[in-house]
């Protein structure tokens, strides 16, 4: 029985979701199951709590699944569609595309060969973030939220001519760099928790997040809009392949070349097939041909972004306050989920406290990243050439 007058009800959701990380779910039981708390927190009224083996649905079908449970769906922004390029300067049409397919070729072939390099013997750098051992997939984790005004996060998308995901994974970058600075400073002062702007990283600090990728034909939310149509041929269940997105981890002077450097690397990982060859080699391999490659390669931690409704949503006239995705089991550390809902977005951080005992600090470190980009671009009027 729950108690509604307990002193701190925040931290027992937070304490109820920890401890079902602990038992591994059942295989001879239907692999979901509801858990609804009825308390009321800072954030809702309750909290339903639903626990769902990934073999059945990765975030996009499950977005898709809250949104047909819904009590109205949501309407969809229409789809964008790029113009169509008629060449630049002397060059003709067809150059510009087979161009396109030389550079594509080449940056598979770069990125396979970087797979089998970080499977094999090209390892992530020891640091505070990483799990020495694949066998933290076993342990329980800690699952702590930060939400961030939406607005906010297209304030910058706007000012500087990117998206919404180059400036999640540009505050990601400095927040993981801000909290690395600090555990490396402690460890350079014995230990003394001191907060200091003066750089203690080591140099050519190697970390590396497995990026997963949405591969449906109608990306994001426009794979939603139909995936919830009825009678739809939409593609259920799991359609996600993976590319290894490296984080540069550096205090930079001016926060917006964050936001250069992970727009740099967005565009690049666009123009390569790696996604697909990971799905290919998780379908093939493991079926036919069990290798190390099938595997996930040992990176430092895994990163997703998934977009939720622009419209607040209800389910039996009971309105959605907030979607948090997480999840446990994994070979690393640590998690982020990224989700936007109506005017938020909140970042859901899994993690390892054996590792990890702080993840308040990084979620501050990570909220701090994104004032100073924001504060960047409104201060100095901060644009990002095209």
């Amino acid at each position: 029985m729950v108690d509604p007058y307990m002193a701190s009800p925040d931290k027992f959701v937070e304490d109820y979701v920890a401890n079902l990380s602990k038992t591994p779910m059942s295989m001879s039981l239907p692999m979901w199951d509801f858990h609804i708390l009825n308390l009321k927190t800072s954030d809702a009224e309750s909290t339903v709590v639903v626990q769902v083996h990934h073999s059945l649905a990765d975030g996009t079908s499950l977005m898709a699944l809250l949104l047909s449970c819904s009590d109205a769906l949501p309407s969809f922004p229409a789809m964008k569609k790029k113009p169509i390029s008629r060449g630049a300067g002397w060059f003709p049409i067809w150059f510009w595309k087979s161009w396109s397919v030389l550079l594509l070729m080449w940056n598979t072939l770069v990125d396979i060969w970087m797979c089998v390099a970080t499977t094999y013997f090209l390892k992530d750098t020891q640091t505070p973030l990483k799990a020495p051992s694949s066998d933290v997939a076993f342990t329980p984790r800690r699952i702590v939220r930060r939400t961030f005004s939406l607005d906010d996060v297209k304030l910058v998308k706007n000012a500087t001519h990117t998206t919404v995901n180059d400036v999640v994974l540009a505050m990601t970058q400095a927040g993981l760099s801000r909290y690395l600075n600090r555990k490396y400073g402690q460890a350079k002062s014995d230990g003394e928790a001191r907060e200091s702007c003066e750089n203690k990283l080591p140099n050519n600090i190697r970390l590396t997040a497995t990026l997963f990728i949405n591969l449906r034909t109608s990306p994001g939310i426009y794979a939603l809009e139909e995936m919830v149509k009825k009678n739809s041929k939409a593609e259920w269940g799991n359609k996600i392949g993976y590319v290894l997105y490296p984080f540069k981890i550096e205090l930079k002077d001016n926060p917006l070349d964050y936001i250069r450097d992970a727009k740099a690397k967005i565009d690049r990982k666009k123009a390569t097939l790696e996604a697909k060859f990971r799905m290919f080699m998780a379908k093939v391999f493991v079926r036919f041909y069990p290798t190390k490659l099938a595997k996930f390669p040992s990176t430092t931690m895994w990163f997703s972004n998934v977009a939720g409704p622009q419209e607040p949503i209800s389910i039996l006239g009971n309105q959605v306050a907030f979607i948090a995705p997480s999840l446990y089991g994994q070979p690393v550390a640590l998690t982020i989920h990224v989700v936007s809902y109506v005017n938020k977005m909140s970042m859901v951080l899994s993690v390892d406290e054996n590792i990890i005992a702080d993840p308040y600090q990084l979620c501050d470190d990570l909220e701090e990243a994104l004032k100073l980009i924001k504060n960047c671009v409104i201060g100095e009027g901060g644009v990002i050439d095209n």
